[in-house]
């Protein structure tokens, strides 16, 4: 038989096996997925493109519609671009393996800030290039640019950026942001910035772009998505922009890979990105929980938890209660019916577990006091 991709050895499974629904009386901190309905217009909107019959090929790119509300919304953030340059794809995910696959090629290397999202280090594997695990302050999860500038070498090809972080909570500060950019600059790296979580920033700066400092918008790949501030996970929709000579590259590997996304979708992401009172809604509730998790978890025995700054995640500290995050997790699940996800499977992760906060209050202050009552009780 011929042999498979020796690439795919390489490639863990990240979170999936603390991913696996468990029974309805356990309560899960897991999944980082909105527990809101997709926006009643948006649902609309894609039911009366059926009726249309919206429901063949089209432009592979995205609608003309479509990529230009994508650039409108960018320039709420200071990214400028044009419609010619967006491409959307079948997810963010999808949009961030485009971004790799456009770039990288075996034998680079990929500055990863760790902890950081598992799927980075399939991806970059998957392309032939190496991961390289950079970790970031342990205080309060941001970056650390001495370790940083350690651990690059001439075949360092890119860095990732992701603020809002997945799995910290982090939100790097502008001053953190034009650092990066002044060292992808110095080092001549390609920066992919993650931005999905960007709508969801409970600091003051909120999300800063590396496109808005001096050298960052020619060598920034900006990648985002639908599925986080408009609860449109399963919709599968996501966007990806850049120069247009990383674009161009982009296009053709799109094309061949996924052609575009369902086109009956593309209306509806269009009226999504035209929402603010049921987008405002759904951050409002994400905010006043950042604060009621933080307070219940941080009054956890042997848990220490830095201040979440965006998204819906909370990365926890338990080495103080005496137990692996992987003994943690385990205990929690048999003992106490709440699911958390364990931090060593991500490089970096050791002692820490990730906790999503996607989810209602009152489910919140049970799970925590679920944990309060198995940790006093061993």
């Amino acid at each position: 038989m011929p042999e498979l991709n020796p690439n795919l050895d390489l490639v863990g499974s990240g979170f999936a096996a603390f991913l696996a629904p468990p029974g309805p009386e356990v309560i899960r901190f897991t999944v980082g997925q909105p527990d809101f309905d997709t926006p009643r217009p948006v649902v609309d909107e894609a039911k009366a493109a059926l009726d249309r019959g919206e429901t063949a090929y089209t432009r592979p790119q995205g609608s003309e519609a479509l990529c230009g509300a994508v650039t409108e919304h960018l320039s709420k953030f200071n990214i400028q671009t044009k419609p010619s340059d967006v491409v959307i794809t079948p997810g963010c995910k999808q949009a961030l393996l485009y971004g790799m696959m456009a770039v990288l090629a075996p034998g680079d290397e990929v500055l990863l800030l760790s902890p950081a999202w598992p799927s980075y280090d399939g991806m970059v594997r998957l392309t032939g290039a190496t991961p390289i695990h950079v970790p970031v302050k342990r205080e309060n999860y941001h970056p650390n640019m001495e370790a940083l500038e350690a651990h690059v070498s001439p075949q360092t090809k890119a860095i990732i950026i992701n603020s809002p972080n997945n799995p910290t909570g982090a939100v790097y500060t502008r001053e953190e942001t034009k650092a990066l950019v002044e060292f992808a600059v110095r080092h001549d790296l390609w920066i992919l910035d993650d931005m999905i979580y960007s709508t969801l920033v409970w600091t003051d700066e909120g999300y800063t772009s590396p496109c808005e400092f001096e050298g960052g918008a020619e060598r920034t790949i900006t990648i985002g998505g639908w599925s986080k501030g408009w609860a449109m996970t399963g919709w599968r929709l996501g966007w990806i922009t850049g120069s247009t000579e990383v674009m161009d590259g982009v296009k053709k590997i799109n094309v061949s890979a996924a052609t575009h996304v369902a086109t009956f979708l593309m209306p509806a992401a269009t009226v999504a990105l035209g929402l603010d009172q049921e987008v405002r809604v759904m951050e409002d509730a994400f905010r006043e929980r950042r604060g009621v998790a933080h307070e219940a978890f941080s009054s956890l025995p042997g848990v220490v938890v830095p201040e979440p700054e965006g998204a819906f995640y909370i990365l926890a500290d338990i080495t103080g209660t005496g137990m692996t995050d992987l003994e943690f997790a385990t205990e929690a699940l048999e003992k106490a019916r709440v699911q958390v996800i364990p931090g060593s499977l991500m490089k970096g992760g050791e002692g820490l577990i990730r906790i999503s906060y996607a989810t209602s209050i009152e489910i919140i202050h049970e799970g925590v006091q679920r944990l309060r009552q198995w940790l006093e009780s061993r």
